[in-house]
């Protein structure tokens, strides 16, 4: 009995940790160049799973594996919106955009209208990046949730927009 109150303690952190790690917080690792050059590869980032209302531009982590890794992108379209690349320039609901993030050439797509609850989202690294124009929209239960802070390596500590 004396062995059974001396783990309760450990059982309680464990049990703590995980709940943190399942439903508000965890560390992901960027794999891949598709997000150059706002992140390079191998940061460690933190996930909030807690934050779930997407905002355009935002870096979101979607859960469909490709080669493993869960998807680190940056929300262009939301939910009911029409989204479409012509002449180089982002277009939503028909009138130009700035994408200040984009990085290379981004080719030109036809229109895509995404639905109550779809986003469409694009590496920085538009030449490379494996994103909603091959994959297809991302529902909003396939978002894990918002990364924008780095925790490694250390000289890259801080907030990432």
């Amino acid at each position: 009995m004396k062995i059974i109150k001396e783990l309760i303690p450990y059982l309680v952190i464990i049990l703590v940790v995980l709940v943190i790690r399942t439903f508000v917080i965890t560390p992901i690792v960027v794999q891949g160049e598709s997000m150059v050059p706002t992140l390079a590869g191998d940061e460690v980032m933190i996930l909030k799973k807690y934050d779930t209302s997407y905002e355009r531009f935002d870096i979101v982590v979607v859960n469909k594996t490709v080669e493993g890794d869960n998807l680190i992108k940056r929300v262009i379209g939301l939910p009911g919106e029409t989204i479409r690349y012509t002449d180089g320039k982002l277009y939503i609901n028909d009138k130009v955009v700035k994408d200040k993030y984009a990085y290379g050439i981004t080719n030109d797509f036809r229109e895509v209208e995404l639905g109550e609850d779809e986003y469409f989202v694009m590496g920085d690294n538009r030449a490379i990046s494996l994103d909603s124009r091959a994959l297809g929209i991302i529902k909003h239960e396939e978002i894990e949730g918002t990364v924008g802070i780095v925790i490694y390596p250390f000289n890259k500590i801080g907030k990432v927009k």
